[in-house]
């Protein structure tokens, strides 16, 4: 297995990030697509669920953006929709994909779930970027990576591990 260079590896995770943010996403209610978009609030889903505060969209697809075989992809989304099931919380279909759809991952909406626990499943799964709303906040982009430094402050991403750029 091939190692690359840190300067390589944050180089990727820069173009990923980027990806991530000029991404389509949309979750599913009643029938009907709904847009999201990191940097504005959720207002269909603050009127549909009022009283629940938080909203994340995660998928269990191609952990580490490094895509994988359907079969293994289809699996990892079972094994995640019966761990949302299990918190007894609502979840709803939903998708993250390029605006010119040359990729699509399919994921799930979880509402009201706490940020630690969707932070875990995140993690759990692999996942390197997710989206997370607070009630009447703009969407926020999290990311499972140190900021490279050539990435630049970006008010709508977190990053959640520790990075020399950060000092």
């Amino acid at each position: 297995m091939t190692t690359l260079p840190s300067d390589a590896v944050h180089a990727s995770i820069a173009e990923l990030v980027r990806a991530y943010l000029a991404a389509d996403y949309r979750w599913q209610h009643g029938g009907d697509w709904h847009d999201l978009q990191i940097g504005l609030q959720a207002p269909a889903l603050e009127l549909l669920y009022p009283d629940h505060g938080t909203f994340g969209m995660l998928s269990a697809w191609n952990p580490r953006s490094v895509e994988c075989a359907e079969s293994v992809n289809r699996e990892a989304d079972r094994a995640l929709r019966d761990d949302l099931a299990a918190t007894g919380l609502p979840f709803l279909p939903a998708f993250g994909s390029a605006f010119d759809r040359s990729w699509r991952e399919p994921g799930w909406m979880v509402i009201g779930l706490t940020l630690d626990k969707f932070d875990a499943l995140s993690r759990k799964y692999g996942q390197l970027g997710t989206v997370w709303w607070t009630y009447g906040q703009p969407g926020r982009l999290r990311v499972d990576a140190s900021r490279p430094a050539e990435f630049g402050n970006d008010e709508h991403v977190d990053w959640l591990r520790a990075s020399p750029a950060d000092g």
